[in-house]
């Protein structure tokens, strides 16, 4: 979550103190901070998410409006419907979570209430901040199988040094390259 919420990390950490010590309005209001803070930084990892799992054209265009929105609200209102399904948490967009949590405010709540939304807030955080690692992480890791497969593919069509012409002739009727019989 820390490469999530980047140059907020301390203020995170604030956040999380309050919340251990029962203060809930103290963590509310640093949760929100750093999530205000944070918005593109972790729109631009939806978005890397988006491209990579070759998402509508719409979804990405409406995720890139979002990161450019100057006001939170509007930003994440306008991502509602633009999430990636591996990115969704039991089936709904974690910004709009977030969104809808962190706009009621501190009106009129008691310190209890702010330290259940607080709480609520971090665990959706840390929640999309898993997701998003994990999905990147996935495409990562099947670019390099692949990379992997292609590599062992190609390496079969080359003949094994030091191989006589008679097994190189075997091994090249068989397209087994570098295999004895």
């Amino acid at each position: 979550m820390i490469k999530l919420i980047g140059p907020d990390r301390e203020t995170f950490l604030k956040g999380r103190r309050c919340e251990n010590q029962g203060l809930g309005i103290g963590a509310f209001v640093y949760y929100r901070r750093v999530v205000e803070n944070q918005k593109n930084r972790i729109i631009e990892e939806i978005l890397k998410v988006a491209e990579k799992l070759d998402v509508s054209p719409n979804i990405i265009t409406a995720l890139k409006a979002a990161k450019n929105e100057t006001q939170f609200s509007k930003a994440l209102a306008s991502v509602k419907d633009a999430m990636p399904q591996a990115l969704l948490i039991n089936g709904h967009n974690p910004l709009t979570l977030l969104h809808s949590a962190l706009s009621d405010g501190l009106h009129d709540q008691t310190d209890e209430h702010c330290l259940e939304i607080a709480s609520s807030v971090r665990v959706v955080l840390g929640e999309l901040s898993e997701r998003l690692a994990q999905a990147l992480k996935d495409e990562a890791e099947l670019n390099n199988a692949l990379s992997k497969l292609m590599g062992a593919r190609d390496a079969k069509a080359v003949p094994r040094i030091g191989a006589s012409r008679a097994e190189q002739e075997t091994n090249r009727t068989s397209g087994a390259a570098g295999s004895s019989r």
